[in-house]
């Protein structure tokens, strides 16, 4: 059974982040949404956490939140994949459970 699990809360504010990829198990989807998407970006206290993470699980950046911050796909760690609003619904429908860590 996959769970695909979703936070929005920036890494560098709460512990949302760390909760997450402590508590998943490999080949998981973790969708990175609204603040979250500064886990994502190089350089960052999460981004050796999350490069970790994306050896056996599935890390994803929903784009436009990422723009909307002003950030470019070339600006994340290997191994995050970037997915817009369709691409979201279809991680929805690929999992058999969506966890949200609010």
């Amino acid at each position: 059974m996959t769970v695909l699990h979703t936070t929005n809360k920036s890494p560098l504010q709460t512990r949302d982040l760390q909760s997450c990829l402590r508590l998943t198990r490999p080949g998981c989807g973790i969708l990175l949404l609204e603040d979250a998407v500064y886990g994502a970006l190089k350089s960052t206290e999460a981004s050796e956490m999350l490069a970790e993470a994306a050896k056996d699980r599935r890390i994803y950046v929903l784009g436009p939140d990422l723009a909307a911050r002003g950030f470019t796909p070339e600006e994340l760690i290997a191994g995050v994949t970037v997915v817009d609003y369709g691409g979201f619904v279809d991680l929805v429908a690929e999992h058999h459970h969506v966890q949200a860590w609010v």
